[in-house]
């Protein structure tokens, strides 16, 4: 034996011998000083360092067992919960609605029913756009084959229309592009820029899908166009140029602003622009100058009534809305038919309206007077059924649900998505409480 380990062992030796003076000492004490002695022999000092057989190294010495896989390790219950938590909220369940908030950057939420009834809203997931947003089209087109389709087409500052996949997570380049810059040039301070083949050349400000031909998407842009795309292809079919300033000159002179599909009629197309002037046009007669109307101020939205064909409304930027019926129309394009009626809604723009499209004579204006307002047009008398400030900042886009008819999503200058449950409004709830039993199950779109 060497030197190390006969010293070790006279340490033992004298460690228990201590141990065993201690403990026939202090027997009137403490009957725990006795189990000392006991306890350093059990433990066996002299053989600290040899390992027994079935000892594993770094063992906690209370039975450790090993586990196949993690489902079988009761330690790991926690992480999976957490797993499976994560796979439940990505999932996207029939009784779900789905808005998409477009931004300065493009956030899909959900917005789903809890089993007490309570609505819970969180975002799904977010797509990073290069621009900042000016307007968003939910396309059901089959770009990836199939039956449907789950697209956004978005709008920006920039001449380009990008078409985003929705049921991608993490995508980080648009499916489709339409239009765009093809290349620049800089000759000493000037840039030169050439433009893709029948591109808008200007911020493009309004977009308007067709539900009847799925492929179609129609574009207002401030090069004073409207372009009417083939998705599918991603090219543009038609171009028509129809909108001029002629009143006065503006900051943005003949900026086409809005453009709007006629549901009963799919191929009518309605425009308004800043010239003051709304234009109906129909895409099977590209030729045809189509029928002008014209208003009391720089155009801001427009929409056609979904519960007729011959209706639209108009929204300006002096606070008015102003309804039409297009069979009364002028080929004339010097003269426009008076408006069905003329509403004082708002103190200042309004900049967005929203037909209801399950609630008749149900329509929605938000404006920069942060106020959103509801309004029953029955006989074309405008009522003012409710009115609220959603605390959205000035009031940029609103929108009702397809499927849960009474509720509206509402973007602003704050750049937070809002919703507000029309039927919560006593007056909203007396006029048009039997349109709401019908679940949750839509797409709706806001762009703060």
């Amino acid at each position: 034996m060497d030197d190390g380990a006969t010293k070790q062992a006279d340490e033992v030796a004298h460690a228990l011998s201590v141990a065993d003076a201690l403990g026939k000492t202090s027997n009137n004490t403490s009957s725990g000083f006795q189990n000392i002695t006991d306890g350093l022999r059990e433990l066996d000092m002299d053989n600290y360092d040899e390992e027994e057989d079935g000892i594993e190294l770094f063992s906690t010495g209370l039975g450790d067992t090993f586990y196949p896989s993690n489902d079988m390790d009761p330690y790991l219950k926690d992480e999976d919960d957490d797993d499976e938590e994560e796979i439940e909220d990505m999932t996207i369940k029939p009784s779900d609605a789905v808005i998409v908030c477009a931004r300065s950057e493009d956030d899909v939420w959900i917005l789903e029913e809890s089993d007490n009834g309570d609505p819970n809203i969180y975002v799904h997931h977010d797509i990073i756009i290069p621009a900042f947003p000016l307007s968003t089209a939910w396309l059901d087109c089959p770009l990836k084959g199939g039956d449907k389709g789950n697209f956004i087409a978005v709008s920006s500052m920039e001449p380009a229309i990008e078409i985003w996949d929705l049921d991608l997570i993490d995508e980080v380049q648009p499916f489709v592009v339409l239009g765009g810059i093809a290349k620049e040039k800089k000759r000493g301070k000037k840039i030169s820029v050439q433009y893709k083949k029948d591109s808008h050349t200007d911020s493009v400000l309004g977009l308007a899908w067709n539900k009847e031909y799925r492929n179609i998407l129609a574009s207002a842009s401030a090069d004073k166009s409207v372009k009417i795309w083939d998705v599918a292809t991603g090219k543009c079919d038609i171009t028509m140029e129809h909108h001029t300033d002629k009143a006065r000159i503006m900051l943005c002179p003949g900026v086409v602003q809005a453009v709007e599909w006629n549901r009963h009629a799919p191929q009518v197309l309605l425009s308004g622009s800043f010239d003051h002037t709304v234009v109906m046009r129909d895409g099977r007669i590209p030729s045809h100058p189509g029928y002008k109307w014209s208003v009391m101020a720089d155009v801001e939205s427009l929409a056609w009534d979904p519960h007729t064909e011959h209706s639209f409304v108009v929204s300006l930027e002096d606070g008015t809305v102003q309804g039409f019926d297009i069979r009364a129309a002028k080929s004339d394009p010097t003269s426009g038919s008076k408006p069905s009626f003329t509403l004082h809604a708002h103190d200042k723009a309004v900049c967005t309206v929203s037909y209801n499209p399950s609630v008749p004579n149900l329509l929605a204006t938000g404006s920069t007077d942060k106020m959103v307002k509801l309004w029953d047009l029955s006989n074309n008398q405008p009522s003012c059924v409710a009115s609220k400030n959603p605390n959205a900042g000035a009031v940029f886009s609103i929108s009702f649900s397809e499927d849960s008819p009474l509720l509206l999503a509402i973007g602003g200058s704050k750049g937070r998505l809002e919703l507000w449950d029309t039927l919560s409004d006593a007056g909203v709830a007396r006029r048009f409480g039997n349109y709401s039993n019908r679940r949750v199950n839509a797409a709706v779109t806001a762009e703060p």
